[in-house]
């Protein structure tokens, strides 16, 4: 019995729930899809009516319907007509200047034509022949190469920021609707991503400094150096926008707004087994990547580059800079001297270099030999003159016989 009282509270409660809940025109709530017959969509919004709306919101190009029975729908409360409450999740192109006024009051975003390009922005067409104005930095929340190019044609859904003359000058923007949506994309993803989590993502645009990818809806940076394991220069050579990537995500400030992610993560690291590969005291063949005041990088392979340090050009002679004896992409064997695995560095040597305490080990060398070479001459010599004295001394006593 006191089971079945605590139901009956539960039903009472949520009845009162319902009752108690008002809708203000133009407020956005999550509903779900009970039931669609013809032209009508009918949604639970959690109050004691029923909300409808038009059945083209769910249906796409080909016709099909890109919702059912069960989904979730974020929509806005447009008026209660009857029993019923009117719900919409755009005004459509077939709004009038009225409908349009009340998406103004109300918040509501309305969808429309980008009909050209005018000073200043875009025309705008919106329920078929009212024309409103979109200027140039409300059109996208990225930098577009190409405005006329990427916008023109196509339809888009805008906030009306300004409604006046009855109509005659509307201003509106699509970033508006675009910045809510990331702010949305935002809220999901912090729950969802982490650092050290693979992503797929699209290449947006390309700066001096990095790329930008879409990863859902929000934007993550590669910097540059994230790029690949080989020194990069011209990011126009890795990357291209809208081509598909996959990368690691570095890190996440929600705070800044700043996600951080890399590429090179997902490509083979070339440091793996680097002794065995480039065995210190082996010869090399490699190419000059760039010159420093203080020596030569010369790439070994690809995303593998040692050190030639100046001291050790110049074939012996003092030089000022590497560029007197090298030059960029220049062919050259170098030594292995040296590896840092942890420091990811290489020290390297021309082939033929010979290094000054080596130098210094072979001029005492042959300074040893020319000693010895003169000491076992002067023996000689002298072991020469006492023979020819001993044998002018016996001639000399034969004679005297």
């Amino acid at each position: 019995m006191d089971s079945m009282s605590e139901s009956f509270e539960d039903l009472f409660r949520q009845e009162d729930t319902k009752k108690m809940r008002r809708l203000t025109p133009g407020q956005k709530i999550s509903a779900t899809i009970v039931g669609i017959s013809g032209e009508s969509v009918f949604l639970d919004v959690g109050s004691k009516s029923e909300g409808v709306m038009n059945s083209a919101e769910i249906t796409g190009k080909d016709g099909e319907l890109t919702k059912g029975i069960g989904d979730t729908v974020d929509v806005y409360f447009l008026k209660s007509r009857s029993s019923e409450s009117i719900f919409t999740t755009r005004v459509g192109s077939g709004s009038n200047a009225d409908h349009l006024e009340e998406a103004w009051r109300s918040g509501i975003p309305v969808e429309g034509f980008v009909k050209s390009e005018i000073k200043g922005g875009f025309e705008i067409t919106m329920g078929g022949n009212i024309r409103a104005f979109c200027p140039f930095s409300q059109m996208s929340l990225r930098r577009v190469v190409d405005p006329a190019l990427e916008f023109i044609g196509t339809h888009m859904v805008f906030r009306i920021t300004r409604f006046e003359e009855n109509g005659r000058n509307i201003v509106v923007s699509a970033r508006a609707i675009q910045e809510e949506e990331r702010e949305r994309q935002k809220e999901l993803m912090k729950t969802s991503l982490q650092e050290g989590q693979t992503v797929q993502g699209t290449v947006t645009s390309i700066r001096d400094f990095g790329a930008f990818i879409d990863i859902g809806g929000i934007d993550a940076l590669i910097p540059i150096s994230e790029i690949g394991w080989s020194r990069v220069e011209n990011i126009a050579e890795h990357l291209s926008v809208g081509q598909q990537v996959t990368a690691v995500i570095k890190s996440l400030d929600w705070q800044k707004d700043r996600i951080s992610v890399s590429l090179k993560e997902t490509l083979a690291d070339p440091w793996e087994n680097i002794g065995m590969r480039f065995p210190e005291g082996s010869t090399i063949p490699g190419k000059v990547a760039r010159l420093t005041q203080f020596g030569a990088f010369v790439t070994l392979a690809p995303g593998i580059d040692g050190l030639v340090h100046i001291s050790k050009l110049g074939g012996g002679r003092r030089i000022h800079h590497p560029r007197e004896v090298l030059e960029v992409d220049q062919n050259i064997d170098v030594k292995i001297e040296s590896i840092d695995e942890a420091a990811r560095k290489i020290s390297l040597a021309p082939a033929d270099y010979v290094s000054p305490e080596a130098q210094e080990d072979v001029e005492k060398t042959e300074y040893r030999k020319y000693i010895e070479k003169s000491s076992s001459s002067s023996s000689a010599s002298q072991a020469t003159g006492s023979l020819g004295e001993l044998l002018k001394a016996r001639m000399a006593e034969k004679k005297s016989r």
